[in-house]
């Protein structure tokens, strides 16, 4: 806010936490040196502005100067009783030493006030304009400002009120900042107070102080409040005497470095020690005071906060004490000490906190030593201290009940002293202003501060950075499964990490924000008049939210509005009943599956609607109910926010509206690349503002040797990144202490045309490079210094942003030539896109992204290149998914089989076979060498596996024997018994998913089972090595005409495989993955029924990732569905099935006591046989089991020299 004031003000003042100079003492053979000293401010940028020499603080004759005692309020009554202020202008300064005290406070019968005050050394303000009786309003505002403004110095304030809008000023620090609740007066009641609350005969409450120093120039809309005091216009009757003149503090503080100390004399044999001081620190350690005692040693030490009090008395016999009092000491505030310990006691008293007293009885005389040394101690010494020194400052120093005489101390009449520096304290607050961003929690000692970045999703060293990945785009490029997932669009911007569903199943990742609205929420009683209202909130913020459509590729939200004799949009030139309420507070008037500016439902557009006289379903106000559904897809307008609805007050309507949830596809920013073609080609933008903090990131592909990637210059700071060399990313910067470089070196060249990715940061901690997360760099920044990064170039991407660099053989700079992507600095993606749209030598996209992510398409999967991005192909492997890794299998019931014909036969088609696709051209396939793989599982057997046929007598066989082993059957012709291996005595028919991996190369045969080692086998020399004519491959049992094996039907084909099986792949065909994806085109057909599931997926190789050691995974609570089924469609039906298996018993029933009869009767032994029909041939067209389908519905015959059957 800023006001034009009539008020003009001049103020002088100090701004630094200590004085602008300041006494250095050092004694050295008895001589005092003074030294004057520049001030730096470490929290200020001071490259322009340095102070020196030592000011005078002499107030006793400034004009409009009140002494403030810590008893007397200056009380400023209003001319009415009451006011209704809407504008106020507060000007005054002050200084004091205490850390604590009410400035100026003012309050009204209604709940108004208005509180200036010192809290714990800083500023506080509070304001409340009003809250109202039932605590839905609350006007409480609470803002601090500035820290350790109890050091004795002038500080100038001003705060600035118009109605909500605040303007608070402390020196040349200001904050802006809009009052809680809705009210704009500040309401108060007869008077305003300055130095405390106004007096009313009762104690003041809430340990409110009142404030002891001097305040100067107050001003109060106008009104010189001091003037107004020194001619007593106002009441000042609470002061014992009234002061026009500020009176100087007594204290005398001492200041200590990590090489000081103060050695005081004190009283020699007194069987009495009493001892106090006030100290201030930032260290949580340090030695306070030490004294050798005449029979042992005392020490007063800071440990981990406390104040630490040992006594070690070698009398008689050697006695320790041991006490501790208080707690984070070392806060930066004074902290009073007393120590009295005299025969059988010792009491600590911190701050005069009779609550904190420890008090010990044990036995111990004391006899003091008469010496003491404050704030370290370097002699030699048989007991020595714990600590060694103290940084930190020391004040009302009381020895032996004796105050020390510092004056004559500084003037070397008594004591001694090394490196202290005498009447200031030159503490700075480090943590203020903090640099911790995102939340992080300052943490300080005397020389630094560090970041506590616990629970805020961001690391670093001032927490800048953020550990989650800016979409589910990033994640699925980081071999990430569909989960839910916390993402940071913004990276190191202001917008908080939030919680996302990334669904990866497809091609595009879809980002899914859910609302809190429930399904068919029902609404009635509402009018055009009298609208209700849904609210929806989001499991994000709006902000939050729009950062996700605004990079997406698309976005939609599908809406459903339920209807029953509720009116939507009425007419597209009508009022509408209904509207929804975008992003930007915007009302829409058009409904799912229109378009703005159309207003229309879906069934308009598509024009069938119930009644063609509407273009919404409801609008017909029919009665019964219909609906209107659809997508809202302008992203822009999205997500949906607020939904009005307004036709539900007639008897008998009523409507149910559904919002779902918001759903955007892509990420723009990941993938927005440009492409630089020349070594002087760059795009330029706006000047890179990171003064105190700065983070750039990118990907980067190149094949030439070095060149720029970035630069911005100022006077003499500048910022850039280069590869300086195919091995080294180097990040170099100025903020006016002198170049920094840090640089990171590759183990192999980045010149290989592969994506690299780069992030740099700096910060007023330290910078980092770090390269392909393999890679870092860090150096910490330097403790004193300038800190602020001061730019006024345009930044320039590709090249250097001077010529005289680019031209430069010294500094190696050249134009980049590759392309860079997803280029972040601060949060902030820049559009390269865009910009090279309408640059010459640059060109927008870069492609090639599949040499550097193709090896995330798994299981043969191949990477295809996309313009923003890639995909990959799984359609000849047997996986599915985003990276070809899930495994794609079905579930087999009895009599379930699957069949891939090689050779193409037209297909037979009868009620219990469904055929997926035509075959293709006639081929004949010889091989001499297979490759197998699949994994199973089964609790039954014996079964087949698989079979593979041929138009001769050669087959291959994996089946499941009796005992559940797993057996290898090759006939490939010249042995008179197929060549058989049994691969392992193990039960494999346990239920428990296992992987088979064979292959055969001529005679070699090598299998692998599970995850055991390969077992190579070889055919014996008489067999051939040509699998002739391959035919058609089986899953789960055979059902094929020509010469089988009788062995192999009669032990393994009945009842057929029951159970799983997944991923199964001969030669690069994927036959169960065919049937169930229904492809078009290819020769397979499947009988009975087939269920998709994944039940005999096989086992993880590596256990994944534990949730605890997983910073992207989540606990979302949806449980993976791994028995997971879908049934095909035109599957059997289940009712049939059960009415064909009661069927088949009673036929079995029968079949069997026939078959027993027969046995009984003839005696004789059969074989089975299969006849061909003998008028089928491979040129009329059909098939051989079409034929025989076709003229015989039980291919299966009894030769007639046999008289027995074999079911």
């Amino acid at each position: 806010l800023s006001l034009s004031l009539s008020l003009s003000l001049s103020f002088s003042f100090f701004t630094s936490g200590y004085a602008p100079g300041y006494a250095k003492l050092n004694r050295r053979g008895g001589n005092t040196h003074t030294e004057r000293e520049r001030e730096t401010d470490t929290h200020t940028d001071t490259k322009k502005l340095h102070l020196a020499g030592r000011c005078s603080d002499i107030d006793m004759n400034r004009a409009d100067v009140i002494n403030f005692d810590g008893q007397g309020v200056i009380s400023y009554r209003f001319k009415v009783k009451k006011m209704k202020i809407i504008k106020d202008v507060i000007a005054l300064k002050f200084k004091t030493s205490e850390s604590e005290g009410v400035i100026l406070h003012g309050e009204g019968q209604q709940g108004d006030y208005i509180t200036l005050e010192l809290r714990r050394a800083k500023l506080l303000l509070q304001i409340n304009l009003g809250s109202n009786q039932y605590g839905s309003i609350l006007g409480h505002t609470s803002v601090t400002s500035g820290s350790l403004l109890d050091d004795h110095h002038w500080h100038s304030v001003m705060i600035e009120r118009y109605r909500r809008n605040v303007n608070f000023t402390l020196d040349t620090h200001t904050q802006h900042f809009r009052t809680n609740g809705e009210f704009d007066h500040l309401d108060l009641d007869y008077e305003l107070s300055f130095g405390g609350m106004p007096y009313s005969g009762k104690p003041v409450g809430g340990g409110m102080k009142n404030f002891r120093g001097c305040m100067e120039s107050i001003n109060y809309n106008g009104d010189n409040i001091t003037d107004l005091a020194r001619r007593k216009k106002l009441d000042t009757s609470s002061f014992r005497n009234l002061s026009f003149s500020c009176v100087e503090s007594h204290s005398f503080t001492v200041f200590f470095n990590a090489t000081s100390f103060l050695q005081l004399p004190g009283r020699a044999n007194q069987d009495v020690v009493s001892l106090g001081f006030q100290f201030r620190t930032w260290n949580a350690d340090g030695l306070l005071l030490f004294s050798n005692l005449d029979d042992g040693t005392l020490e007063i030490a800071l440990d981990d906060g406390k104040v630490g009090v040992h006594f070690n008395v070698t009398q008689m016999k050697n006695t320790r004490i041991d006490i501790s009092s208080g707690s984070v000491l070392n806060d930066g505030q004074w902290h009073a000490v007393r120590l009295v310990a005299k025969e059988n006691s010792v009491m600590l008293t911190i701050d005069g906190d009779e609550a904190s007293a420890i008090r010990t009885t044990t036995p111990i005389t004391i006899k003091t030593g008469g010496t003491y040394h404050l704030g370290g101690y370097f002699l030699p010494t048989l007991a020595p201290p714990t600590q060694k020194s103290f940084q930190g400052c020391m004040q009302a120093i009381l020895l032996d009940d004796q105050p020390a005489d510092m004056h004559a101390v500084e003037k070397g009449i008594v004591g001694a002293f090394e490196n202290v520096s005498l009447d200031m304290c030159a503490i700075i607050d480090r943590c203020m202003p903090n640099h911790c961003e995102h939340g992080g929690r300052c943490k300080q000692t005397w020389d630094s501060f560090s970041c506590t970045c616990d629970g805020t999703g961001y690391t670093g060293a001032t927490c800048h950075t953020s550990v989650f990945e800016q979409s589910c785009e990033a994640y699925k490029h980081l071999g990430r499964s569909s989960d839910t997932y916390w993402i940071d669009p913004d990276g190191s911007g202001p917008l908080g990490p939030f919680k996302v569903t990334c669904n990866m199943t497809e091609d595009k990742v879809w980002t899914t924000v859910v609302n809190n609205l429930p399904a068919q929420t029902s609404v009635t009683g509402s009018s055009r008049e009298r609208r209700t209202v849904l609210q929806l909130n989001y499991s994000a913020s709006m902000e939050q939210v729009t950062a996700i459509t605004t990079s997406a590729e698309h976005c939609e939200q599908h809406v459903s509005y339920g209807c029953l004799m509720s009116r939507l949009l009425n007419t597209p030139d009508g009022t509408p009943y209904t509207w929804w309420v975008g992003r930007s507070s915007e009302k829409h008037f058009y409904w799912g599956g229109s378009g703005p500016g159309i207003q229309k439902c879906s069934c308009g557009i598509d024009r069938n609607c119930t009644d063609p006289k509407y273009d919404c379903n409801c609008d017909a106000d029919h009665k019964q109910w219909r609906e209107d559904s659809g997508l809202l897809v302008y992203k822009d307008h999205l997500p949906v926010s607020q939904v009005a609805v307004g036709d539900t007050n007639r008897l008998g309507s009523e409507a149910k509206l559904t919002v779902g949830p918001l759903r955007c596809q892509g990420d723009r920013n990941y993938w927005n690349a440009a492409s630089f073609t020349t070594p002087s080609s760059y795009l330029h933008f706006s000047t890179f503002q990171g003064e105190t903090s700065a983070d750039i990131s990118f990907y980067f592909k190149t094949s030439a040797p070095y060149g720029v990637f970035l630069e911005n210059l100022g006077n003499t700071d500048f910022i850039r990144l280069e590869l300086k060399s195919p091995t080294v990313i180097s990040f170099s910067f100025d903020v006016g202490n002198g170049p920094v470089e840090l640089a990171v070196h590759s183990a192999t060249p980045l010149n290989d045309d592969q994506w690299h990715r780069v992030m740099a940061e700096r910060t007023v901690k330290e910078a980092v490079l770090q390269l392909d997360l393999n890679y870092r760099e860090a150096r910490p920044a330097p403790p004193q210094g300038h800190t602020r990064l001061e730019l006024f170039s345009q930044l320039y991407v590709g090249k250097p942003a001077s010529l005289t660099c680019q031209d430069s053989a010294a500094g190696g700079q050249r134009g980049f030539l590759g392309c860079i992507r997803s280029l972040r600095m601060n949060g902030v993606t820049l559009d390269l896109e865009e910009r090279a749209k309408v640059t010459p030598g640059v060109k927008p996209g870069c492609q090639g992204h599949c040499t550097s992510y193709g090896m995330y398409c798994r299981n043969g999967g191949k990477c295809v290149e996309k313009y923003n991005g890639y995909s990959c192909d799984c359609t000849a492997t047997a996986y599915d998914g985003p990276f070809c890794t899930k495994d794609v299998g079905g579930f087999f019931e009895a009599g379930t089989l699957v069949r891939y014909n090689f050779l193409s036969e037209t297909a037979a088609a009868n009620q219990d076979t469904r055929f997926v696709a035509q075959p293709s051209t006639p081929q004949e396939v010889n091989l001499t060498r297979e490759e197998v793989a699949f994994s199973f599982s089964t609790s039954n057997t014996p079964a087949i596996l698989l079979y593979v046929s041929s138009k001769t007598q050669d087959y291959l066989a994996l089946v499941l024997r009796q005992n559940g082993t797993l057996q290898v059957r090759y006939n490939l012709g010249g042995l008179k018994e197929p060549f058989t291996i049994d691969v392992d005595q193990r039960n494999l028919a346990n239920g428990q998913p296992h992987t088979i991996n064979m292959s055969r190369s001529n005679r070699t045969i090598t299998i692998q089972l599970d995850h055991y080692p390969p077992v190579s086998y070889s055919l014996p020399e008489e067999s051939d090595t040509q699998f002739n004519l391959v035919k058609t491959l089986f899953l789960g049992k055979v059902f094929e005409t020509g010469v089988i094996d009788p062995a192999l039907i009669e032990r393994y084909n009945t009842p057929g495989f029951i159970g799983c099986l997944s991923r199964v792949q001969f030669n690069g065909v994927t036959p169960l993955k065919t049937a169930l994806r229904n492809l078009v085109s290819v020769p397979v057909s499947y009988q009975g029924k087939l269920v998709e599931s994944n039940c005999g997926a096989s086992p993880l190789t590596i256990p994944p990732m534990s949730a605890a050691t997983d910073p992207w995974r989540l606990d979302s609570g949806a449980e993976f569905p791994f028995n997971e089924e879908r049934v095909i469609p035109d599957g059997v039906n289940r009712n049939s099935a059960i009415i064909g298996g009661i069927i088949a018993v009673v036929i079995f029933t029968i079949l069997c006591t026939l078959a027993f009869l027969i046995r009984y009767m003839f005696r004789h032994k059969g074989s089975y046989h299969t006849n061909e029909s003998k008028a089928a041939e491979p040129a009329s067209g059909e098939s051989a089991d079409t034929t025989i389908i076709g003229t015989d519905p039980n291919p299966e015959t009894i030769d007639e020299s046999k008289k027995e059957w074999f079911i």
